[in-house]
């Protein structure tokens, strides 16, 4: 058994010094008194993991754990109403830029390398998922006439499946707008659906040395340069392999080089799925197996809609939902972090289910996460009384 609760460990996984040289950068404890950038932190994370609902629930859970709040590096729980006024001004940015911090730290020591690809470039899959809000509490989150949203446009990392890069816009960027802004890494290859075939975009991808491969839209203008031979007798799901040139005076004009064509029979979904690339020396499978893995992002999707506290919010201003989105990233990363750590085949929602079953209970984390249903050791007695007669 431990003396300090499970909450608390994980807790303590986190990098202090690297958050209290965010906060001293930023300067978002300056002029507060006791509602630490800390101790917002450790509220916003166990609303995540407690799926609290309100501030409230934030504010009388934390106060249920009394004599241990020391453990979590905060000195008294917080009311409700600090906890709603540091929500609406503290600045979000602090949480944005601590969870590329952690991903950097945590994300090494993870070590989470795939094999499925023998292929040296790092693989990023690229799309975008909309939170949906509502527009009389939320006037801010413009999307339609009677409906708000905002919108997390994602690069996930394949290897950690964690997001390497999030931009969060308004529901009504499209998705090739909102991917401008994503970092690029030389000779990686980035995965999207046909909502990101912009050719624009595409050549900016390009001429950073960054490989692509986009589902085509249905309307490509374009003339075969030349064919590939497709492999005999194995990998008849590959229909098509071809170097093309753009014939469209725009899409010509935006990208002028040629491209590879791809097109692969889906026998899951019974459909033709048309992909261009421009990667022009792998095989036509691998380029096949790139754009299935893409399911993965959707999986990332539903993992934090479903296992954490992002589609109701706690607070109604911009600087809240902010707030809330990027500490439920951090959340998912620490998540995934302790199932790297264990021993025990978890399922991340299983894991989420008794790490909030058991937030409170003291009982030591390691142990915990390698043998989940051992029984603790039994005391031993202290002494044995004597016979009587």
């Amino acid at each position: 058994m431990s003396k300090i609760n499970l909450f608390s460990q994980i807790i303590s996984k986190l990098n202090r010094h690297s958050f209290k040289y965010l906060v001293n950068e930023k300067k978002t404890d300056k002029h507060q008194k006791g509602y630490t950038s800390w101790t917002h932190l450790v509220s916003m994370l166990f609303c995540q993991f407690a799926k609290s609902q309100s501030v409230r629930d934030i504010s009388n859970g934390l106060k249920s754990a009394t004599g241990n709040l020391n453990h979590l590096g905060i000195q008294k729980a917080p009311s409700k109403s600090t906890i709603s006024y540091q929500n609406k001004n503290r600045d979000w940015t602090l949480f944005r830029e601590y969870y590329y911090k952690l991903l950097s730290q945590l994300g090494q020591q993870m070590n989470i390398k795939q094999t499925k690809f023998r292929i040296k470039s790092k693989i990023f899959l690229l799309d975008s998922s909309t939170i949906s809000l509502c527009l009389s509490l939320f006037d801010w989150a413009k999307y339609k006439t009677a409906k708000g949203a905002v919108k997390m446009h994602t690069l996930l990392d394949y290897d950690g499946n964690l997001p390497a890069y999030v931009n969060i816009t308004d529901g009504k960027t499209a998705d090739n707008k909102g991917a401008y802004d994503i970092p690029l890494l030389a000779n990686s290859v980035i995965v999207a659906d046909r909502y990101y075939n912009d050719f624009s975009l595409l050549n900016v991808w390009d001429s950073n040395s960054v490989f692509f491969v986009i589902r085509h839209k249905e309307n490509l203008q374009y003339e075969t340069v030349r064919e590939n031979e497709l492999p005999e007798n194995r990998l008849q799901h590959i229909l098509k392999d071809e170097i093309i040139e753009l014939t469209g005076i725009r899409t010509k004009h935006k990208y002028p080089k040629n491209l590879r064509r791809v097109t692969i029979w889906d026998d899951e979904n019974a459909q033709v799925i048309e992909l261009i690339t421009n990667q022009m020396s792998w095989s036509a499978n691998t380029i096949s197996e790139l754009y299935k893995s893409r399911w993965q992002i959707e999986i990332f999707f539903r993992e934090i809609k479903q296992l954490l506290h992002i589609k109701s919010f706690i607070g109604t201003s911009e600087n809240a939902v902010m707030i809330q989105i990027w500490t439920a990233l951090i959340t998912i990363l620490v998540l995934k972090y302790l199932k790297a750590l264990s021993k025990y085949g978890w399922r991340l929602s299983n894991l989420v289910a008794f790490i909030r079953l058991n937030l409170f209970v003291k009982i030591d984390l390691q142990r915990w996460l390698d043998k989940p249903f051992e029984e603790p050791p039994k005391k031993a007695l202290e002494g044995i009384q004597g016979v009587l007669f």
